[in-house]
C-alpha cells in the first residue's frame, strides 16, 4: 500500500499559488500548474488563510538582527563581556546574556544557529499560556 505523506509547498510554489489565485485561476487549474495529483493541497493552502494571501513575515522592531548577533559571537571571541558588547550594540546587557543563555553559553553561541532557532521559535501558533505553565493551570483550575 502506498504511503500518503503530506508533500508540503515550497516558498516559491506559495508565492505562485498565490499569484494564481489573485489573478482569479480555479484551484483545479492552480494544482494542475503546480504538478499536483489533486486540488486538496492547494485548497487546504487557501481555506486556513480565508483566501487571502498572508504578509510575508518580518522581525519584530525590537528582536536581535543576525548582524547583531554576529557582533555578540565575534564579541565572545574576543573575549569581551557583555557589557562591552552590549554597549557597542546599543543594547541593554541582559538582552546579550538572555541571548547567550538561549544559544549555549560562551563557548557555543553561534550567530547564524542562534539567528534560525529565533526565526523558528517565532512561529505562530504558539501553545497558550496556561498549556506552557502547569502550576498557573492548577491555580486556573482551582479558582472558584
Amino acid at each position: 500500500m502506498e504511503g500518503n505523506a503530506r508533500t508540503w509547498f515550497t516558498p516559491k510554489q506559495r508565492a505562485e499559488l498565490w499569484g494564481r489565485w489573485k489573478r482569479g485561476q480555479c484551484v483545479a487549474d492552480i494544482a494542475r500548474a503546480l504538478e499536483r495529483r489533486n486540488k486538496s493541497g492547494v485548497y487546504r493552502v487557501l481555506a486556513v488563510n480565508g483566501g487571502i494571501a498572508p504578509p510575508p513575515r518580518r522581525r519584530g522592531p525590537l528582536s536581535l538582527r543576525l548582524e547583531e548577533r554576529e557582533e555578540i559571537s565575534r564579541g565572545i571571541a574576543a573575549g569581551w563581556s557583555m557589557r562591552r558588547i552590549a554597549q557597542g550594540l546599543g543594547r541593554s546587557p541582559s538582552t546579550i546574556s538572555r541571548e547567550m543563555r538561549r544559544n549555549g553559553g560562551c563557548s557555543a553561541c553561534r550567530a547564524s544557529w542562534g539567528d534560525r532557532r529565533a526565526w523558528e521559535r517565532a512561529l505562530r501558533p504558539k501553545s497558550c499560556r496556561l498549556a506552557r505553565h502547569a502550576a498557573m493551570a492548577r491555580r486556573e483550575e482551582a479558582r472558584p
